[in-house]
């Protein structure tokens, strides 16, 4: 019935969006501004959804109401549906509007709603298979950050560009950014994962005569540890091709676009520091024989270095990369 209700809300939200499309098209001319379009207010809507079902999520982890917590998967998926569709239809009315260069994955402000997408998805997905929505919590806060951060950039004036350089009309770039992302939204719920881990064990640590609500909240609302720690592996094992992949597209459009697969600019080396941090986590689960907290300690840095490589370094050291 869950399922249904979904499919039905999916279609009743894409009749929407083509309509308010079709109302918008007198008015798009190449000359108006893309924070003209509609499309900016439905991502408002959509990313007020998040920030609810991010209350709600947090609600449900203390509380364990059943209620709350199917509220809070609702809305989430209703949140990211409507940054699914936004996207597609700005893609739209970018290409209609005669601006060839522009596809909404090249702009840090589309980037953090299709980083929020995938995170969400890739969460429910696993909320699904385990049976639990306890850890909604520890990922949502996650995607509030980057909501934040997206009403940062609208209020500052950087949601909009429409770049014309070369490498952006690039196909190699566009499977690049969405491979990157993919694996970005993994290692995001990896990382979640991990913070839940070391807050179960903590609170189990704690003796029974002195944990009082604490203690009753880790074990009736948190999953067991190993499931937890199931969790944050399959979503590391899900990120890591991911980005392994993305890795290998963005040397080719380096090459198709400057004539060179790999020249150890800031953003390049990063990104293999990135790669070579999830590589260990493999060597030092399967190898070294890591468990527990060693792990999720591993994924929750992991994750940190992930966003110093595409906000931290794009900061310090603007070059070839500062405008992906």
């Amino acid at each position: 019935m869950g399922k249904l209700l979904l499919l039905v809300l999916f279609v009743v939200a894409s009749v929407g969006m083509g309509m308010g499309e079709y109302l918008e098209t007198a008015i798009l001319t190449p000359s108006i501004h893309l924070e003209q379009l509609y499309t900016f207010k439905v991502i408002g809507y959509a990313n007020l959804m998040l920030v609810a079902s991010t209350v709600l999520y947090v609600l449900h982890l203390w509380f364990g109401s059943e209620t709350v917590g199917r509220w809070a998967s609702g809305l989430a998926a209703v949140g990211a549906t409507g940054l699914v569709l936004t996207l597609l239809v700005r893609w739209i009315e970018t290409y209609y509007l005669h601006r060839p260069g522009h596809l909404p994955l090249n702009v840090l402000y589309e980037m953090m709603a299709l980083f929020s997408t995938v995170t969400i998805v890739i969460y429910l997905v696993m909320e699904q298979v385990y049976r639990t929505r306890a850890a909604g919590a520890f990922v949502m806060i996650i995607v509030l950050g980057a909501v934040l951060f997206q009403i940062w950039l609208l209020a500052s004036g950087q949601a909009v560009a429409g770049s014309q350089v070369p490498l952006l009309r690039s196909y190699w770039i566009y499977a690049h950014v969405l491979a990157n992302f993919l694996g970005y939204g993994a290692f995001a719920v990896a990382a979640a994962m991990g913070a839940a881990y070391l807050m179960r064990s903590q609170l189990d640590a704690l003796p029974l005569p002195h944990a009082g609500k604490s203690r009753r909240f880790a074990m009736n609302s948190l999953p067991d540890l190993q499931r937890i720690d199931s969790s944050m592996h399959q979503a590391i094992l899900l990120g890591f091709p991911l980005h392994t992949i993305a890795t290998v597209l963005g040397g080719v459009a380096a090459y198709k676009a400057w004539g060179r697969y790999w020249a150890w600019e800031p953003k390049e080396t990063w990104s293999l520091m990135v790669w070579l941090a999830y590589a260990s986590y493999f060597y030092f689960r399967y190898v070294g024989k890591w468990r527990s907290r060693r792990m999720a300690w591993w994924s929750i840095a992991g994750f940190g270095m992930t966003v110093f490589c595409f906000l931290g370094v794009r900061a310090l050291w603007p070059g070839m990369h500062s405008y992906i």
